[in-house]
């Protein structure tokens, strides 16, 4: 595995300082609810319940995001007259690793629900030396232009976002991008914030640390297990 940094209380500092990234749970609300939920391991027992609440904190974090999109005026005819309010510019196109990212990404597309999905196949590559990614399946509309919301519920070392996110770019160069996870660690907004620097990072907690296997602790485990159920 990748040497890591050290953790410290400098570095989740820094992490929770970074202009460019917002933390949804740092306040009081309904979403530390639903993200304490997803840490308990009695209620992980519930895969149903594990994926629904990963859709949920998926649509308050597309309704706080949607607050920095483009919007146009547009009148509309009701029953008795008529209505000016703000619509949607140009809907995100929203981008999610298979398979944990599945059930944070119905969040977004919930909301966002007139959206175009991209989707990537990337996975680690266990007992190497360095944390190594593979993508291996890639499938876009086109980017140019666009606003690009690439979602993942864990952001642990941030080498498979980053990777997914570059390769993604061979459908066109996004006019805004948006990356969105449940859970960060300090090193992973660290890198994502020095490797894709024209990105926001939106997330629900970051965590105090990565273990020497490269997870995140206290985190919560494998999402796409807890989701979907254990793989070989």
């Amino acid at each position: 595995m990748d040497a890591l940094t050290p953790n410290s209380s400098d570095s989740l500092a820094a992490a929770h300082a970074n202009p460019r990234v917002r933390v949804v749970c740092a306040q009081p609300s309904i979403a530390n609810h639903f993200l304490s939920e997803l840490r308990d391991v009695e209620v992980q027992k519930d895969s149903l319940r594990f994926r629904r609440n990963l859709q949920r904190l998926g649509e308050i974090m597309a309704y706080n995001i949607s607050s920095e999109l483009s919007y146009t005026t547009k009148t509309v005819r009701t029953p008795l007259g008529e209505s000016s309010s703000q619509h949607l510019q140009d809907f995100p196109v929203l981008a999610t690793v298979l398979r944990a990212g599945l059930p944070f990404h119905q969040g977004f597309l919930n909301y966002f629900d007139q959206s175009p999905s991209a989707f990537a196949a990337a996975y680690r590559i266990e007992g190497t030396a360095q944390v190594q990614v593979q993508v291996d399946y890639l499938s876009a509309p086109s980017l140019d232009g666009r606003v690009l919301i690439l979602v993942d519920p864990m952001l642990a070392s941030g080498k498979s976002l980053v990777q997914t996110y570059r390769a993604m770019l061979r459908f066109g160069q996004p006019r805004q991008v948006y990356i969105a996870a449940v859970i960060a660690s300090p090193q992973g907004v660290e890198y994502v914030t020095r490797e894709v620097p024209e990105a926001s990072l939106w997330l629900s907690a970051i965590d105090d640390d990565l273990n020497a296997q490269a997870y995140i602790v206290p985190g919560l485990g494998d999402a796409g297990d807890l989701s979907y159920g254990s793989k070989l």
